[in-house]
């Protein structure tokens, strides 16, 4: 039997209300201990990398493999792009002053002391040699020398000075410097992809100054490409540039390539450096700068290479900054007289070739990096072009094979020209040819064609005069034009 018990009203009352005050207690701990909680992690975040946007802390903390998954991370730092700002630090002029006017073009080197060579000097000298002195009005140098010995900066900013005063006063060429206390921990980092210690020192470091001198460039031209200190130019590159960003104009592209080494010549739009100096920051340490770029360019919806040919910058360093180890790498692209860039006139492109997959006839006769690829051909196979107008030649240049597949030539073939075209527009081909030349070793090249051909030109095609059982790369096909024809 149970009896049970009922307190007067007033203890009742009394009970309640103790009750409630023990919950209030508990609630207003855990409540305290939340606030302790969050304010110890911004304090801890603010300690560590004062420059850094909180939100750029979030994604370093999140990343916990060496691959970044530009699926994972895209709707997060396309919110970080909203962040136009510049990171907040302080550059010393070494020499030079700020800008008067907006250019077209900035070029950006970032430098550190080598162990053996030093090719900065011989740089920025191609850079100005090979401009003309128009191009020169058009463009701004911008040298970060990004090493910790004030002596060697005092050293290289002395040499800069003698040798090129006349451009530093005529406001084209600035050198700048970063002083260590806005670093980052460049100590203790994670050992990605089995580096040592000091290999992931040197590419983290290498980050922080490319996105230390991305942030300095971004409000001084339009456009800005990214070299390193041992390149060499190709002539009047800036109107080669100028040409090619004229043709994608109305397309989206976030990063175009003229050249297919490390960090050289990458073309960006300026608008786009404060989130790629952000972007150089938040993965500082996981990988390399150039690993780092191809996710960049990814997260913003590019998710392929835009190369072009022929490569305006040549690597020319003998010996990395990298502990003084030999760098040899050259790009087979380049071309000292690039400023000569075909012009590859409107034209309706097919072959009876068969072609492999999606190496279509058109890929050749693109400047971007890409080309035709055909299974083996056979004797009178050929790849036509039919010209949109008639037009007259100067010159003409095809190139077969790759790099990678150096037996995928033309090993028997000829260059022809035609006139006189019939057919409707799908089936429009010539009805005489003139044999320009045959092709040696796959190659194929001929200059002063204007003097040796004296009709307007329709078509031209690439003959196979013998059958061969290796397939057939057309890598690139270069017309350069002169007059137009009378009508």
């Amino acid at each position: 039997q149970v009896t049970l018990v009922y307190a007067p009203l007033h203890m009742r009352h009394s009970l309640n209300y103790f009750d409630k005050m023990r919950c209030l207690r508990k609630r207003s701990a855990v409540s305290f201990l939340g606030v302790l909680v969050i304010c110890l992690l911004f304090m801890n975040l603010y300690i560590e990398d004062g420059y850094v946007l909180e939100g750029d802390k979030q994604i370093i903390r999140e990343t916990a493999t060496h691959q970044l998954n530009p699926e994972r991370y895209v709707h997060t730092f396309k919110d970080l792009s909203n962040f136009s700002g510049s990171i907040n630090i302080s550059y010393r002029y070494l020499a030079g002053t700020p800008l008067p006017r907006k250019r077209y073009l900035t070029i950006g080197l970032s430098s550190v002391k080598r162990k053996k060579g030093n090719y900065l000097l011989e740089t920025i000298k191609s850079i100005f040699e090979q401009s003309s002195y128009e191009e020169l009005k058009e463009i701004a140098v911008v040298v970060q020398l990004a090493d910790f010995d004030s002596a060697w900066c005092e050293g290289m900013v002395k040499d800069i000075s003698l040798k090129f005063a006349h451009h530093i006063i005529a406001g084209r060429l600035i050198v700048i410097h970063v002083p260590e206390e806005y670093y980052p921990v460049l100590d203790g980092l994670k050992r990605n992809y089995n580096d040592p210690e000091d290999r992931v020192k040197f590419r983290s470091k290498q980050n922080v100054d490319y996105a230390f001198l991305l942030n300095f460039c971004a409000n001084l031209s339009d456009y800005y490409v990214m070299l390193e200190d041992d390149v060499r130019c190709s002539k009047n590159f800036l109107t080669a540039v100028k040409k090619v960003i004229t043709s994608r104009e109305g397309s989206y592209w976030v990063t175009l390539e003229f050249s297919k080494l490390g960090y050289i010549g990458k073309l960006y739009h300026s608008h786009d450096l404060p989130r790629l100096a952000h972007f150089l920051l938040m993965f500082y340490q996981e990988m390399p700068c150039d690993w780092l770029l191809i996710h960049f360019r990814g997260l913003l919806a590019q998710k392929e290479v835009i190369r072009f040919k022929p490569s305006l910058f040549q690597h020319m360093g003998y010996y990395s900054s990298y502990k003084g180890a030999e760098n040899k790498l050259k790009d087979d692209d380049f071309e000292e007289e690039s400023f000569d860039i075909p012009d590859n006139p409107p034209a309706n492109l097919h072959t009876n070739m068969n072609v492999f997959e999606n190496y279509e006839a058109s890929k050749a006769y693109s400047s971007i990096d890409e080309y035709f690829w055909g299974k083996a051909p056979s004797t009178g196979d050929f790849y036509g072009i039919v010209f949109e107008k008639p037009i007259k030649i100067s010159k003409i240049k095809v190139i077969t094979g790759t790099e990678d597949r150096q037996n995928d030539i033309l090993h028997h073939g000829a260059l022809e020209v035609g006139e006189k075209i019939v057919g409707g527009k799908k089936g429009r081909q010539c009805t005489t040819y003139l044999r320009l030349g045959e092709f040696k070793n796959g190659n194929f090249e001929i200059t002063d064609v204007e003097h040796k051909v004296l009709f307007d030109i329709n078509c031209m095609r690439i003959l196979v005069t013998k059958s061969q059982k290796e397939w057939l790369i057309i890598r690139s096909i270069s017309i350069w034009t002169c007059q137009t024809p009378n009508q």
